[in-house]
């Protein structure tokens, strides 16, 4: 059985006094452990699903599976990473954001600090522990962010084009990064990037959906060795594949 199941579902939301549908019939699974991209154009209803998956929206018909559970609410079995750097609280210094989660489990204060240090650690931010949001740069934020995702120890990670607002060099560092901590915590992630290339280089699987209403059109399922070699003729070749599968 999938660890996420998404069966059959639709969204719709009121606009201007009419109905508008976002997500049509979707259905996939995600294995344990895998690593998923969904990618599609402006409008196909990516960041919808994510927060369906996040249960911060409630799907308008069908049904969403966490660990053969159904999904009806945030649940702390999920971590969530998005864009906006202003995710972390900003009163709050590295350490203390990444034991939010664990605080709020009823985690002691010692093992706290020893998860939030250890997970500092592996996105390489431990020297910043006592640092505010305002004193980190964008990506050592990001870091943090996926640092917080992962302490309190959730079954999933979804991220919502986390390293979108980054230039192009961080940006290339935190997906190594990101594939590195993956390796590490071998969490289920979904990952949300309108960035072809990105989603290439991250995933095991890639999900195509169409806009207006968004479906599923694909799913493209990446075999290249890791580490990947964005300027390779087989990665290349992979890229092209999605982006026709977008046209």
């Amino acid at each position: 059985m999938d660890h996420i199941e998404i069966r059959r579902v639709d969204y719709q939301y009121e606009a201007n006094e009419r109905a508008v549908t976002a997500l049509r019939d979707v259905s996939f699974g995600v294995a344990e452990s895998e690593f998923i991209c969904v990618v599609g154009r402006s409008g196909c209803g990516k960041t919808t699903l994510l927060n369906i998956l996040a249960g911060f929206l409630s799907p308008t018909k069908g049904d969403v599976l966490i660990g053969g559970r159904a999904v009806s609410g945030r649940g702390l079995d999920r971590g969530v990473v998005f864009q906006d750097f202003a995710q972390l609280f900003p009163w709050r210094t590295a350490q203390r954001n990444v034991e939010f989660g664990l605080e709020m489990k009823g985690v002691p204060r010692e093992e706290r600090a020893k998860t939030a240090q250890r997970f500092l650690g592996l996105v390489n931010l431990e020297s910043f522990a006592g640092a505010y949001p305002h004193e980190l740069s964008g990506g050592m934020q990001q870091r943090a962010a996926i640092a917080r995702a992962l302490a309190y120890n959730p079954s999933v990670l979804l991220m919502d084009e986390p390293f979108a607002a980054l230039d192009a060099l961080t940006r290339d560092e935190m997906q190594r990064l990101l594939v590195d901590v993956w390796r590490e915590t071998r969490k289920t992630i979904v990952y949300v990037t309108h960035n072809v290339a990105e989603a290439v280089y991250l995933a095991d699987r890639i999900i195509v959906l169409t806009p207006h209403p968004g479906t599923v059109k694909a799913e493209v399922k990446v075999t290249l060795p890791r580490p990947r070699d964005p300027l390779s003729v087989p990665f290349v070749e992979c890229q092209k594949d999605v982006v026709g599968h977008l046209r």
